[in-house]
């Protein structure tokens, strides 16, 4: 199986019995301040985090973006409760040891989401997170796990901004071929999103992971693996800017087998995390 690699700092099947839709219920959000905005899924608000707002696609130089989309696919099935990762055993105790399990096939309603939760379901083996967004990103030698591939996800999460408002469709001609673009349309949302962002690790700061709004730590532990998140934070100024980085550091250099022991609901976020450090 072909490795994960990152850039930046540090560089017999078991289904739970369906559980009710009511199985999406999450802890609470902390950005209520803004009820009549669009509810966006953690990759519809990483990629927009990624996006160029005039140009409407992403630097051409970042290559994390698409694995960093599909941790986020696993993640959000986590809060909404489709999965959890297998229990903790004497054999298995590190977070990428322990396999994915279904815990509810029931939809989700998003067309990425039901897709990864069809392919969970119907894996002749468990695999890890960090096998799950191999196989989701098509990193495998194995002509029989092809299928398990996700195809044009970041144009399908883009489509999906394009029908909240969010972003509009165009077309850019480079000099050998031409690319669909998606730029910005109403800013309102993304400059929501990056307030937010900075906020908590300033003004808002817990100085604790555990104190964390689950989605939040989401967001935080998705854009540093999409290598979305210092573009996040380069409005800030300077002495701002080095605090919100510093903090950022010790979120993330965190003992993730600790964390995610100790909170509640964050096993999957720090299992991503750990895929993407991972030497």
């Amino acid at each position: 199986m072909t490795t994960l690699t990152r850039r930046g700092w540090r560089g017999d099947k078991r289904t739970e019995p369906e559980e009710d839709v009511a199985a999406d219920r999450e802890l609470p959000d902390d950005d209520s301040d803004n009820s009549k905005a669009p509810r966006l899924t953690l990759m519809e608000e990483v990629l927009l985090l990624g996006l160029q707002d005039k140009e409407g696609y992403p630097s051409f130089w970042n290559d994390c973006l698409s694995p960093g989309l599909r941790g986020g696919i696993l993640i959000e099935l986590a809060l909404r409760g489709r999965i959890h990762l297998e229990p903790l055993t004497a054999r298995k105790k590190r977070l990428l040891d322990r396999k994915v399990l279904l815990k509810s096939a029931a939809p989700t309603g998003d067309v990425l989401l039901d897709e990864t939760l069809r392919h969970i379901k119907a894996s002749e083996s468990m695999e890890t997170v960090q096998t799950w967004i191999e196989l989701l990103t098509g990193e495998t030698w194995n002509p029989f796990k092809l299928q398990y591939q996700l195809r044009n996800v970041r144009e399908r999460v883009a489509k999906g901004l394009v029908e909240k408002g969010i972003l509009t469709t165009g077309k850019q001609s480079f000099l050998l071929f031409d690319m669909t673009t998606h730029p910005i349309c109403d800013t309102t949302e993304k400059q929501r999103l990056l307030r937010k962002l900075q906020d908590s690790l300033l003004e808002r700061w817990t100085g604790d992971p555990r104190r964390m709004d689950r989605r939040l730590l989401a967001l935080l532990v998705l854009a540093h693996a999409s290598d979305v998140l210092e573009k996040a934070l380069g409005g800030l100024e300077d002495t701002q800017y080095e605090m919100a980085m510093s903090r950022v550091r010790d979120v993330l250099e965190a003992d993730a087998e600790l964390e995610a022991a100790q909170g509640k609901g964050t096993e999957v976020i720090w299992a991503v995390l750990a895929a993407f450090n991972r030497a």
